[in-house]
């Protein structure tokens, strides 16, 4: 009786922590959906709002009416599914012989891949507007969608995953006379998707926040992508922060339902990786 009661007490403490940590986590996106309920301009209050104390629709409504938020949320679906399968399958392709062949050299390129992740993003923005320009591509969803289609961090990932394959599985379809991208194709990423699925929702993410890129390349403001577009929300010298509030729910909804969806291969891909 005695054991039972500190283990109860013990998951009582436990449980309490974390769901101290899941609010403090939740913090700022409580604090924006709060004020994108409350009209008014004195937003930045102390202690700040975390919780409305009332609910009005309103700047949902106006934000709808101001801004063609279907022709935005389409433009990014476009950039963002595209970027998503591009992704995929770069990444894949390229993990693979990574993982599985035996070449001079391969660890080295391998290294020297992972070692490209200490460099910043923004670093490289220069380089790939240059890229896109020589490419003719300037002002079109490609040259928003071909900087980002792969990364490195996928291809790691991916590596990982296929590194946990039994070699065996590549070995029965060479016996049946399969050749290495039907092997790859349906043998080895089906064992694989919770990984697929794992980076399909990291560059589904951030194809859709893609906000400083797309504002670069495109010039025709008409084809921006959602975040891009919320810029139109910030006046010259003020601007109503209920409406940026209201604007940024509604783009964020799409990613937490696409998460709710993907979430369990989510968990299984990130532990298969770091087992691998």
């Amino acid at each position: 009786m005695k054991k039972t009661t500190i283990k109860l007490l013990k998951s009582i403490v436990i449980y309490f922590f974390l769901i101290l940590f899941a609010i403090l986590m939740m913090g700022p996106f409580l604090w924006l959906l709060s004020v994108s309920l409350m009209p008014g301009k004195n937003v930045f209050t102390f202690p700040p709002a975390i919780f409305p104390t009332f609910i009005d629709f309103g700047n949902y409504a106006q934000v709808w009416n101001y801004m063609d938020f279907p022709k935005y949320i389409m433009n990014t679906i476009w950039i963002a599914g595209a970027g998503v399968v591009l992704n995929v399958v770069f990444s894949c392709l390229t993990a693979y012989p990574l993982a599985v062949f035996r070449f001079k050299g391969r660890d080295l390129v391998f290294m020297l891949l992972v070692a490209t992740m200490v460099i910043p993003a923004a670093a490289g923005m220069v380089v790939n507007y240059l890229t896109v320009k020589a490419l003719g591509v300037m002002g079109s969803y490609l040259a928003v969608i071909l900087p980002s289609a792969v990364t490195v961090f996928n291809v790691f990932l991916m590596r990982q995953s296929f590194m946990t394959v039994p070699m065996e599985l590549r070995d029965s379809g060479k016996i049946d006379g399969a050749g290495e991208v039907r092997i790859w194709g349906q043998l080895m990423l089906p064992v694989v998707k919770p990984a697929v699925a794992v980076i399909s929702l990291l560059e589904f993410q951030a194809m859709w926040n893609s906000f400083l890129w797309p504002m670069i390349v495109l010039n025709d403001t008409g084809k921006y992508p959602i975040a891009s577009a919320l810029s139109f929300l910030n006046g010259q010298f003020a601007y109503n922060f209920g409406w940026i509030s209201a604007g940024t729910i509604i783009s964020v909804i799409p990613i937490i339902v696409v998460f709710l969806f993907t979430q369990k291969y989510y968990m299984e891909g990130i532990s298969g990786a770091v087992k691998g």
